[in-house]
C-alpha cells in the first residue's frame, strides 16, 4: 500500500510553504527551460516580474492551494516565448518554486494568458494550483 496522508496533513504542509516563503514573494517569468532544480542558477531572460500580493496563496483545502488576488506585472521586462517561472522570497535571490509556464488552459504549472510577450505588455497570471500528493 502507498503511503496516505490525511488531508489536514496535506493542507498543513501546502500552508506551511506560503509561510516559509513569507510574503513579498517575487516571481519572475523567463524563457528557455527551467534549471534542474531551485538550487541551480537561473536560466533564460526574464520576460516579466511580479511582487506577489503579501498574501499571496489561499488557505489550502482539500490538499490544494490556489492563487490568491491578481497576479500581474503592468509592463513586460523584455521580448520572447514564456517557458518557465520561479518564485522568490522578498529579496528576491532565493528560489523556492519553480515550474512550466503555459497559455490559460495548457496545463503548466502556472498559466497566463499568452505566452509570446511584448516588451511593455502586461502580463497576467490566470492560474496557479499547488496540490499535495500522498492522497
Amino acid at each position: 500500500m502507498a503511503l496516505q496522508l490525511s488531508t489536514s496533513v496535506r493542507n498543513a504542509r501546502l500552508d506551511a510553504i506560503e509561510t516559509t516563503i513569507g510574503t513579498s514573494a517575487i516571481m519572475r517569468i523567463r524563457t528557455g527551460a527551467a534549471p534542474a532544480d531551485c538550487a541551480a542558477a537561473d536560466s533564460g531572460t526574464v520576460l516579466a516580474t511580479m511582487n506577489l500580493p503579501s498574501d499571496w496563496m489561499a488557505a489550502a483545502a482539500s490538499g490544494q492551494k490556489a492563487k490568491s488576488g491578481t497576479w500581474q506585472d503592468a509592463s513586460a521586462d523584455a521580448a520572447g516565448t514564456a517557458a518557465h517561472f520561479r518564485i522568490y522570497d522578498s529579496g528576491g535571490t532565493t528560489c523556492h518554486i519553480q515550474g512550466t509556464v503555459t497559455a490559460t488552459g495548457g496545463g503548466g504549472d502556472l498559466e497566463v494568458q499568452n505566452t509570446s510577450f511584448a516588451a511593455g505588455q502586461q502580463v497576467t497570471v490566470t492560474a496557479f494550483t499547488l496540490t499535495d500528493g500522498n492522497a
